[in-house]
């Protein structure tokens, strides 16, 4: 929300500078994102009259004008504008002015300029008569700015700008409006904290709402079919209107929080929205049929083309405002251009009305629109505002339009909203805050902010206004008491008491500080990535590989196209991650991750039903292993490399019973993969992502992955995260070597499985030392050799290793169909 102090200075008369007033902003929970100043320094331009035009005598586009600027003789000023002319009363730069104009060079930048005496074609120039963009009030340059026939020579333009309410130079203040303060998407609502902070009183503009009834509801009949969705239509009639160009000082009000000025009446309805929070829309009477508005929500299939020129589908039940043949607005979002003003129009329908929230964001996700008027309908507007908006804007379009009001307005309020009374208790400020807070202070505040206040024993009842529909609670209002009364005025405490009790952490906490330090100190570093994606890379990505057994999770009101669904898993975040920093120039990568996926299920004890959430666990590698040095060239990183990090993570966290099965086969997703299990329980799987999929993130070398269950892996570590301390072993290690000679499709993880199972409790380690393939052992054929360490709490003998040994090369023979190699 872009708030204008000059035009802020309009509601209250507070004494704070700009940047005194983004700070007050930010510690009364509106924080100041950005601020600007901006204008053009008015220092010597004077109001001057135009006394003669005569023509250049030696250009043809050029006029020789004798003007008044309040000295004692009249100066000539040489000018090109065409529309000057004798009698005008216009802005003068006299000689020794500066002033910041268009640079001709570059688009959208100004350049300093001073005015001196010059000669122009051969006649002499003692000044400038200024357009309004050289004078910094807006871009028009299409001739000279023209005063009123009243503007007193020799005045300062700055005064006189003043005095009508433009100023040259403003400050402009973008603040974040939190959603629960709907009150604050308006300049009087800004102006009402303003006035609550410097104790100053508001100045709401004086407006005199009409009688219901009367002539208006001759002119028009409206009807509400929708109530639920439509709680209020305020309907105003405005005939003889002229549709023109706004006057400077509105147009330099809506230009100063970046909206383009359009004509004067539509001008008229976003000035009262940005004034009061309230949304308008002014229709072409002469283009309503039957004169008669009908409020009801869509039926499926229906069309309306926009004020923007496209023809949209309406999403079914959004709100629809139709006459009696046709709809012409879609309610709360956008006009319909069958219905739109225009320099023909004579005669406006002002509508003023209060839509539903939810059916307001719903419409406007659905139809991929976001405009003024939705917004602040999404957030909820004043209940009972509808009637003063209206009239204001009718007022101002008696103003600046020429209009005559007819008389009375259609108020349709079917559902008339009541707003809570609620009880404050002084002491419960001072418990809640830690500080006493006097209870005349408290109802300076509330009152200054709109409420209202009455004493009822030892509490205050507070009448909550119907343009502060987020106070629902005493906890509310002590907060706006907090936020007044000022966060900064609450002194620490000189002491405070803490619990008799030792912080407990819990295991999964415990756990992912090992994975962290790990990981780190293996070079990986922590990514964060977006649960929302797109449904097409979430219908990738939901693969049974990656444990994906449910459908994917769409959401209901999507914040973009490319965020629609929540992610089936991590890989897709990181993914994209990796691709950035490849193109950026980080090709060395190792990533990990914890965050929650998503996917439906049958599952009937989780927090939703139908779907299930869980937290998953994901690291991945890709590039050259280590830096380029200059006793070793880098290799690129293969599967092993992230083999060996998860086993000896998975070691570090004592998961039980680990066993990996390879799948050599491609899936969608991966070239190969194995699956992680623990005490036959599914932990995740490690693979190498799908080349094709990893070129079109942007990775071009190869990329491996490992995710896992991290609920499920916790809970298998949970019985051994006790750390015991085991004694150095006296006896000595018995160290044997064996090679068998298998097929080339036999994987050596099970053999390592299987050896363990054959070799009992004697045998402590077992490790591949070489891997061997020549002719003399065949083409189909390897040769895979093992290190074996066998210990125990005493000596052992020769025979009770050569017995066990015996039993393992049996085993392998069985199942694996080895042979021992001599």
């Amino acid at each position: 929300m872009k708030v204008s102090n000059s035009w802020l200075t309009q509601y209250v008369q507070h004494p704070l500078t700009g940047k005194e007033l983004g700070h007050a902003f930010t510690m009364s929970g509106l924080e100041l994102e950005e601020m600007k100043t901006f204008g053009t320094p008015l220092d010597g331009i004077v109001v001057g009259h135009v006394l003669s035009v005569d023509q250049h005598p030696n250009a043809d586009r050029l006029t020789l004008c004798q003007v008044d600027i309040g000295e004692a003789d009249p100066v000539q000023i040489v000018c090109g504008a065409p529309n000057v002319a004798a009698g005008q009363h216009v802005p003068v730069a006299r000689v020794g002015a500066r002033l910041l104009v268009p640079d001709k060079k570059q688009p959208g930048a100004k350049v300093e300029v001073r005015i001196r005496k010059s000669k122009l074609r051969g006649e002499v120039s003692l000044g400038m008569i200024c357009a309004e963009d050289e004078l910094g009030l807006s871009d028009d340059h299409s001739g000279i700015l023209v005063l009123d026939d009243n503007a007193a020579i020799g005045t300062p333009l700055a005064d006189y700008l003043e005095a009508r309410g433009i100023c040259a130079a403003d400050t402009v203040l973008d603040i974040a409006i939190t959603p629960n303060r709907p009150d604050a998407i308006c300049h009087i609502g800004v102006a009402r904290d303003v006035s609550a902070l410097c104790g100053v009183p508001l100045q709401r503009p004086d407006v005199r709402i009409p009688e219901t009834g009367r002539e208006a509801a001759e002119h028009v009949q409206v009807d509400i079919t929708c109530p639920d969705a439509c709680r209020r239509y305020v309907a105003l009639v405005m005939r003889n209107v002229t549709v023109a160009t706004s006057p400077l000082w509105l147009r330099r009000r809506l230009e100063a929080i970046g909206l383009r000025p359009i004509n004067n009446i539509v001008d008229i309805t976003n000035y009262v929205m940005y004034e009061c929070g309230q949304p308008l829309h002014a229709f072409d009477y002469n283009c309503i049929a039957g004169k008669r508005i009908i409020v009801r929500q869509a039926a499926s299939g229906e069309q309306v083309t926009t004020l923007d020129g496209k023809q949209r589908v309406i999403p079914e039940d959004s709100v629809l405002i139709c006459d009696a043949e046709k709809p012409v607005a879609i309610g709360g979002i956008m006009g319909g251009a069958n219905s739109e003003v225009s320099t023909k129009t004579t005669t406006v329908l002002i509508e003023s009305a209060w839509f539903d929230p939810s059916i307001t964001r719903r419409a406007a996700k659905k139809l991929g629109i976001v405009t003024d008027a939705s917004y602040r309908f999404e957030r909820g507007v004043d209940a009972k505002g509808q009637a003063w908006a209206a009239a204001r804007a009718a007022d101002l379009m008696v103003a600046l339009a020429g209009g005559t009001p007819i008389a009375g307005l259609v108020d349709c309020h079917p559902r008339p909203v009541t707003m809570p009374i609620l009880d404050l208790r002084p002491a419960r400020i001072e418990k809640i805050l830690g500080v006493r807070v006097p209870t005349s202070a408290v109802i300076r505040i509330l009152e200054a902010l709109g409420f209202g206040v009455e004493a009822s024993g030892e509490a205050l009842r507070c009448r909550v206004p119907s343009f502060r529909p987020d106070v629902e609670r005493e906890i509310d209002l002590i907060e706006e008491v907090a936020r007044i009364h000022g966060y900064d005025a609450i002194d620490k405490p000189a002491w405070t008491s803490l619990p008799n009790m030792a912080p407990q952490v819990r295991s999964q906490d415990r756990l992912r500080d090992s994975v962290d330090q790990q990981l780190v100190g293996k070079g990986y570093r922590e990514i964060v990535s977006n649960s929302l994606i797109a449904k097409q890379e979430a219908d990738r990505f939901a693969d049974p590989v990656l444990g994906v057994t449910g459908e994917i999770v769409e959401t209901l009101n999507a914040v973009s196209r490319t965020m629609t669904t929540l992610r089936p898993s991590l890989l897709p975040g990181l993914l994209r991650a990796m691709g950035f920093n490849v193109s950026h120039g980080q090709v060395a990568l190792r990533f990990y991750e914890f965050g929650h996926i998503f996917q439906r299920s049958d599952v009937v004890d989780t927090p939703v039903t139908g779907y299930e959430e869980r937290e998953s666990f994901l690291m991945a590698i890709t590039g050259p292993d280590a830096p380029t040095g200059w006793d070793r060239k880098p290799r690129d990183v293969d599967f092993f490399d992230l083999k060996g990090d998860v086993e000896s993570l998975l070691e570090v966290l004592r998961v039980p019973d680990v066993t990996m099965a390879a799948h050599n086969e491609a899936t969608p997703l991966t070239d190969y993969h194995l699956v992680i299990r623990s005490e036959g329980k599914r932990l995740g799987c490690l693979a190498r992502v799908r080349q094709a999929i990893a070129q079109a993130h942007g990775i071009r070398l190869p990329a491996y992955f490992a995710e896992f269950n991290w609920r499920l892996l916790v809970h298998q570590c949970g019985a051994h995260l006790e750390r015991r301390v085991a004694p150095v072993a006296r006896h000595p290690v018995v160290e044997r070597d064996i090679a068998v000679v298998v097929g080339n499709d036999v994987a050596v993880g099970p053999m390592l499985g299987t050896i363990r199972e054959a070799a009992g409790t004697l045998l402590r380690v077992v490790d591949v030392f070489d891997l061997y393939q020549d002719a003399r052992i065949g083409a189909a054929h390897k040769s895979v050799a093992f290190s074996l360490r066998f210990q125990a709490d005493r000596t052992l003998t020769d025979a009770e290793v050569d017995h066990r040994v015996d039993a393992i090369v049996k085993k392998l023979c069985q199942q694996y169909g080895a042979r021992l190699r001599q």
